[in-house]
């Protein structure tokens, strides 16, 4: 897939030259067919030709995606090395890095119900051996928790910081994913607190953005697809469950600056801290994009999506504005605009 230059523009304006300390280094990334990871490879190609002092080079891992769909439609990418490999085996890697950028997991509440025990494995061993990477070459690491750590917070505690420590269930569906994220977190402090190791996690908030697949059924992949469709929204439950929205480039550059800037052993917030909008209110702003109405429905939630939604998430972002410098800046419409013309090249309307 390919990037608009816009996207990539503004993470380099977030990073503010940050992006420096990437200069002849070399970046372990896992995860890289996903989402996330797949707005990489194009980001160090574009940083390298934007004038780092030295090329960066980056060793891009997955489990199954193939080298095509994480090269981000580059022909000949630099500096990129590609490797098939499942976390949950043993990674035999001789190459020295100097960043680890742990993305690799099950994220989607769909795909993890399917799969809990292949969630559970990455988020510890998957992780332990990344860290173990990192304790061997002096790497930092970043390691990509979520906000679902937080449970459903007590309203009181929305926006949501980061020393709120969860309202979490250790059994039930969901709790693969959110424990296992929990337990990767309790990891990087142990490997920071006992072995020196500059591990920081992040929790990202409701990121959107290019890249999403349409089949990730998350709310809004589900809502371009059918856009595409010309079918009708679904709003599952009442529609009435909050969340704020953050376009991926901004989070792109929250995510780098906690890798040079955060502090090992801690967390940070990434995400955008207003609009907290409902479904509803979400739906509606998407006709304003678009400029015309748009059907939808309210109805129950499908067999495949586990119980115990939160109902609120909103991250407080004092921390990460004052340590790492993070400001979101792409409002949601403008976000929405991109996401949405993008889907509109890249989604069949067939889920």
């Amino acid at each position: 897939m390919s990037f608009d230059p816009k996207d990539l523009a503004d993470i380099r304006s977030g990073l503010n030259g940050a992006e420096s300390a990437l200069a002849g280094k070399t970046v372990l990334l896992t995860g890289a067919g996903g989402f996330l990871g797949r707005w990489m490879v194009p980001l160090i190609d574009d940083l390298n030709a934007s004038g780092l002092a030295r090329p960066c080079r980056l060793i891009a891992l997955d489990t199954a995606a193939p080298a095509s769909e994480v090269t981000g439609g580059l022909k000949k990418p630099e500096h990129v090395t590609f490797m098939t490999h499942d976390l949950a085996k043993p990674l035999d890697l001789k190459d020295h890095v100097d960043f680890a950028i742990h993305m690799a997991g099950i994220a989607s509440p769909a795909y993890y119900r399917q799969k809990p025990l292949e969630t559970l494995d990455v988020s510890f061993f998957g992780t332990r051996q990344v860290l173990d990477l990192a304790r061997r070459d002096g790497a930092r690491m970043l390691y990509f928790s979520s906000s679902e750590i937080y449970g459903d917070p007590d309203p009181k505690f929305v926006p949501t910081p980061e020393t709120y420590r969860g309202y979490v269930s250790s059994m039930g569906p969901r709790a693969c994913y959110d424990e296992g994220k929990r337990i990767g977190e309790t990891l990087c402090w142990i490997y920071g607190h006992h072995f020196d190791v500059a591990a920081v996690s992040v929790r990202p908030f409701n990121v959107f953005g290019p890249g999403m697949r349409e089949k990730d059924y998350r709310v809004l992949p589900n809502f371009a697809s059918w856009i595409k469709a010309g079918k009708p929204l679904k709003m599952y439950g009442t529609g009435k469950q909050t969340r704020t929205y953050c376009y991926a480039a901004d989070a792109l550059a929250g995510f780098l600056l906690a890798l040079f800037k955060g502090k090992g052993g801690e967390a940070y917030n990434v995400g955008n801290d207003g609009p907290e909008l409902s479904v509803i209110e979400l739906a509606d702003r998407i006709e304003k994009v678009l400029g015309r109405k748009v059907a939808r429905e309210i109805v129950k939630h499908p067999d495949h999506y586990p119980a115990d939604e939160p109902n609120r998430r909103c991250p407080d972002l004092a921390k990460s504005r004052k340590e790492l410098g993070y400001a979101p800046k792409i409002p949601l419409e403008e976000g929405l605009k991109r996401y949405l013309a993008w889907t509109d090249r890249n989604y069949s309307g067939v889920q």
